[in-house]
């Protein structure tokens, strides 16, 4: 599967969003993703649907929105409703994930599970089959700029084996640390898709960095 990169917005000016969003889709970007948090399952507190819905019409790529929150479904139809094509759950937060993942799929988006680092991978074998993607979480989740954990690396090959196996069609994303450095790492454990906001957004220019990042993990696979 070729490389995609995944610009999160987590690191773009708040102020600016809109705009953000249309600078990385110009510059090259795959899919935008968004880093939901509610302050609950995670310590700190980002956005909510209206703002999904607010930069929709910014761009025509997928909107990858990513919930690290507390019952999900309770917010799964809203951010559909808001534009989100992809919608992330973490199996720490669903006691049921294979309800919550159906409850996506029915809405006609597609579904992803998400790993803090301290879950198992076998935790999502029996969803695995439904999935559009597979995260790994390369840093605990709550806040951006934190530095890639290196112990994920075997977690990443363990997924990308499990997917292989079951779904070849699911793709191994990676959340946490990703820049130039690690992004080879994460690509030749069996990652595809690399979420990245600070690499990105606290470059000079936007779509150098695009460029830059698909190169180091397109290298990695040669």
């Amino acid at each position: 599967m070729s490389v995609q990169i995944a610009p999160s917005i987590l690191a773009a000016d708040f102020g600016r969003l809109g705009e953000a969003v249309e600078i990385a889709d110009r510059g090259g970007a795959d899919l935008i993703h968004f880093d939901v948090m509610d302050g609950k399952f995670v310590p700190n507190l980002t956005f909510g649907p209206p703002l999904v819905k607010a930069v929709r019409n910014r761009s025509r790529l997928p909107f990858d929105v990513h919930l690290m929150i507390e019952r999900p479904w309770d917010l799964i139809h809203d951010f559909v409703a808001a534009g989100a094509n992809n919608l992330t759950i973490h199996a720490e937060a669903c006691p049921d994930i294979h309800r919550t993942v159906q409850q996506i799929l029915g809405l006609g988006a597609t579904a992803s599970v998400a790993l803090n680092p301290h879950t198992p991978v076998e935790m999502v074998r029996h969803v695995l089959p439904d999935l559009f993607h597979l995260l790994i979480m390369t840093v605990s989740p709550g806040f951006g700029g934190q530095a890639y954990i290196e112990a994920m690396t075997e977690k990443i090959e363990e997924a990308a084996s499990m997917v292989a196996a079951v779904n070849p069609q699911c793709r191994v994303q990676v959340d946490g640390g990703i820049d130039l450095a690690t992004a080879p790492i994460a690509a030749r454990a069996g990652a595809t898709i690399f979420v990245a906001g600070s690499a990105i957004f606290g470059s000079p220019n936007v779509a150098d960095a695009i460029r830059d990042l698909r190169k180091a993990a397109e290298g990695a696979l040669v």
